[in-house]
């Protein structure tokens, strides 16, 4: 038995600490990025903004979101996670708390793009971190369980803000997130630890011996950081467009899907919104399910299959039209699938790549989804006022989840995986 198996014998694995403490950094993140759908219609109201300058202002956020996550991926390589979750954490919570004192168009990119700034360390360096504290065989679990964070925000804060906007206003709801996001920053700073070594811990689920031989490979096989090395593989490309394309098709859905009901199909406001709780609800589930088996039959057979079962949803979103029920049902399994496509790549980083470049390369790897979040936002919404219609992105959305099966085909496993 090594040193490490004795230690955690003797009460919960600090793996889980780590999990917990992320699972909340990921809920108040996901539910200020959520916030902002749901605020916007009070802050139109209040502040006169027209909906293309509310669309401006949450590229702003996702704007710097991009730029930072491939800072932050690095950063996390170099100084650790906990260091780098803690100082972003701040940033997050600053940000939040500058929302609710927003007075202008302009004031309101500034503020919420130093929100982005913040969130991209909620997403990359917390995957990197849990990824580190899990054996390979356990990541999907892990990840599954971390990304509940998300759906869960989905799923729940639509309701919390409308109590909150009734009570007070809308700026309120900003104050309170930020001043969670604030108080995690202690929370991060006391409980997180960038490796398990800093434990002296193996990765939680670690087979007896295991752990000593990959410490051997390691110190024979210690490697620098290298951008050009990881632009010259072709996984990195191949994973990267795939990731781009589902994420547009994602968007595609998600951006529009209220509004799709509500004014293509004519369904009443109160039995619209509910895609939203559909949606989130599905992701809670997916999330529980799907990155569990990809432990099993491996993440590039789990993407493939993902995506294309994303692509059939969106093709059952439109054949079903008007009809409720139906409608439902291809939304709850759209969500299933949504929830867990990110955990899904940021598993794929650390898996076909080299451990000492996970951060890095989930980092540009979240750059990629970036730009497929903002490229359906725009192009969804400029289609859908020239021809009155979501047919088009709709069909779009299906295409590019296709595509992003595909070129998930192309992905080659690596010779050896590092924990």
């Amino acid at each position: 038995m090594t040193v490490e198996g004795k230690q955690e014998n003797k009460g919960i694995h600090w793996a889980w600490i780590v999990l917990a403490v992320c699972f909340i950094d990921l809920y108040i993140n996901y539910g200020i990025r959520l916030g902002y759908s749901v605020l916007l219609p009070e802050m139109i109201r209040t502040m006169g903004f027209t909906r293309r300058q509310g669309g401006d202002i949450f590229n702003a956020y996702f704007i710097v979101y991009i730029l930072f996550s491939l800072f932050t991926g690095y950063l996390t390589d170099r100084l650790g996670a906990r260091k780098v979750i803690s100082i972003f954490c701040i940033i997050l919570g600053i940000g939040t708390v500058l929302m609710g004192t927003a007075n202008s168009f302009w004031q309101a990119c500034i503020f919420y793009g130093i929100v982005g700034m913040g969130g991209a360390a909620m997403w990359t360096p917390i995957i990197t971190l849990v990824q580190r504290w899990f054996a390979v065989r356990k990541k999907g679990m892990a990840l599954g369980i971390l990304s509940t964070g998300f759906g869960l925000g989905f799923a729940t804060m639509g309701r919390f803000y409308p109590a909150i906007v009734a009570w007070r206003d809308w700026r309120y709801c900003w104050y309170i997130l930020g001043i969670a996001a604030l108080f995690m920053v202690i929370v991060n700073a006391l409980l997180l630890r960038s490796k398990p070594e800093d434990k002296g811990l193996a990765p939680w689920g670690t087979i007896e011996g295991e752990n000593t031989r990959q410490k051997g490979t390691a110190s024979i096989k210690t490697q620098k950081i290298s951008f050009s090395e990881m632009l010259s593989i072709p996984n990195f490309w191949f994973i990267g467009f795939s990731y781009l394309l589902i994420a547009a098709s994602l968007y595609l859905l998600l951006t529009f899907m209220v509004d799709y009901a509500r004014y293509e199909l004519g369904l009443p406001y109160a039995r619209a919104s509910l895609l939203a709780t559909i949606h989130g609800t599905g992701q809670i589930v997916g999330v529980l399910t799907i990155p569990m088996a990809s432990d099993y039959i491996g993440r590039r057979m789990t993407l493939i299959l993902s995506n294309a079962c994303i692509g059939l949803s969106v093709l059952s979103i439109i054949l079903a039209g008007p009809n409720v029920v139906w409608l439902y049902v291809s939304i709850g399994f759209l969500g299933a699938f949504f929830g867990a496509t990110f955990p899904m790549y940021g598993a794929a980083g650390g898996d076909y790549f080299k451990k000492e470049m996970m951060g890095t390369v989930i980092g540009a790897l979240t750059i990629f989804y970036g730009s497929g979040a903002i490229l359906a936002n725009r192009m969804g919404g400029h289609i859908r006022d020239i021809t009155g219609s979501f047919f088009i992105p709709f069909i779009i959305a299906f295409i590019s989840a296709i595509v992003a099966s595909v070129l998930m085909i192309f992905v080659k496993k690596r010779p050896t995986i590092q924990i």
